[in-house]
């Protein structure tokens, strides 16, 4: 199917957002503002403190940095606009940027997903396999697993993305959310979507739950190892290595799984756009808060530097 342009199809989308909440909208831009100030500031401190603290140059490490700069341009790619809505009346997205803004939203969702079972197969190699752990996640390997995340997830999101957009638009611009998202775009379609909303699911299902089970292998393995050790301080200091990652998996794929590991037929707007406010805007801001409150490597590198 093509895609249907100019004065016999939609050339822009009008994004409700939370135009129902009236007054509400001003305080939840103050909210929202704060909460991006503090997802940039964190992340960037992350970064920074990888980067300078040589202590930090690890694998670990290097996945959470690069997991940092994936969650900065994954949240620049919603935010921004969205706060802007808050405040305006016009609220419309031409139909070029409304892919363009889903592809690269999907592109750094879908890497951030990939990146998190990277890192799962990291701890359990550091607690599993740790003679071996040098050569298994040398640098050079390192390097290849985050490369792959990255193009993976930007294949998977051209997928999609040209799944939903490959359909005609021909009735209502409306897209009852505050950012171009699958469902709530693909629901405008004037044409059978059943093949396309299969194919997203699909999608869904490979990147979700794919490297979800691989995680839950790998904290199989882990937990089978941390049992074996006799004192109960060396239990406690391999669970703390493997806390701030769990805490952040658990968020991330709860709620991505219940917004995406279901048919578009079954979409909710209200719900929904709650669900989508925590992993777009929550799990940015966990990620910082959590590495950086529960890991003392990363405290002591936050002192160094501001001591500095």
């Amino acid at each position: 199917m093509t895609t249907v342009l100019g004065s016999k199809g939609v050339t822009e989308f009008l994004l409700l957002g939370f135009s129902s909440l009236g007054e509400l909208q001003l305080v939840l831009f103050v909210v929202f503002l704060c909460l991006y100030l503090i997802i940039l500031s964190g992340n960037i401190t992350i970064i920074s403190v990888i980067r300078l603290d040589r202590s930090l140059h690890t694998p670990m490490y290097f996945f959470l940095g690069v997991l940092s700069i994936s969650e900065i341009f994954y949240t620049i790619v919603i935010l921004p606009k969205m706060l802007i809505n808050l405040l305006s009346v016009l609220r419309t997205l031409s139909f070029v940027s409304c892919a363009t803004q889903m592809f690269f939203f999907l592109g750094f969702a879908v890497t951030n997903c990939l990146l998190l079972g990277v890192m799962g197969y990291d701890r359990y190699v550091a607690i599993c396999q740790p003679l071996r752990y040098p050569i298994l996640m040398s640098w050079r390997i390192c390097g290849q697993l985050a490369a792959t995340c990255i193009v993976s997830g930007f294949l998977m999101s051209l997928v999609g993305t040209i799944l939903v957009f490959s359909l005609p638009f021909c009735g209502s611009n409306k897209v009852n959310h505050y950012f171009c998202d699958i469902s709530p775009v693909i629901r405008l379609a004037c044409a059978e979507s059943y093949i396309n909303e299969l194919v997203i699911f699909i999608c869904g299902v490979l990147v979700l739950v794919a490297p979800l089970i691989f995680i839950c292998f790998s904290y199989g393995f882990i937990v089978r190892t941390i049992l074996k050790i006799p004192s109960a301080e060396g239990k406690q200091k391999a669970f703390s290595t493997c806390a701030s990652h769990l805490i952040v998996v658990i968020v991330h794929y709860g709620c991505a799984s219940f917004v995406y590991l279901r048919p578009s037929a079954r979409y909710t707007s209200g719900k929904d756009r709650l669900v989508t406010v925590t992993y777009t805007i929550i799990t940015p801001l966990l990620n910082p808060v959590v590495y950086s409150l529960r890991n003392k490597d990363v405290q002591l590198a936050i002192q160094k530097m501001f001591g500095k």
